[in-house]
């Protein structure tokens, strides 16, 4: 039985998560990258999308979290996502790497994120 994987990368989406006043007032961008396992044996023998995994509703449902209740840590929120994303979705296993970008930190920086992974 084949268990391969889908990611998606770069779900950008506002949200107001943090323990700061200002974060919680002003918001700001965040950035999820996706990435899960499902058993695709019947979807590649069929050749039939009713078969796979919807990654355009996996996408929304990442970015209403986002989106969402505020929380005050993003791993918080990235395990939010990817225990939706298992209760939502016939995935095996999911990886949620979740990006602060503009993290308040006061220096220069690339970027900040969690990783969490979660499965069934």
């Amino acid at each position: 039985m084949a268990k391969d994987k889908i990611s998606i990368t770069g779900i950008k989406a506002f949200g107001f998560h943090g323990v700061l006043d200002h974060e919680r007032k002003n918001g700001q961008d965040f950035i999820a990258d996706i990435e899960f396992t499902y058993k695709t044996d019947k979807a590649i023998k069929t050749n039939d999308i009713k078969f796979t995994i919807d990654y355009g509703l996996v996408a929304q449902l990442v970015k209403s979290l986002i989106e969402g209740t505020p929380q005050n840590l993003i791993e918080k929120l990235a395990d939010d996502i990817a225990e939706s994303l298992l209760k939502s979705f016939k995935i095996d296993s999911v990886k949620v790497v979740l990006h602060k970008p503009h993290a308040p930190v006061d220096m220069k920086f690339s970027d900040i994120s969690v990783s969490v992974e979660r499965k069934k």
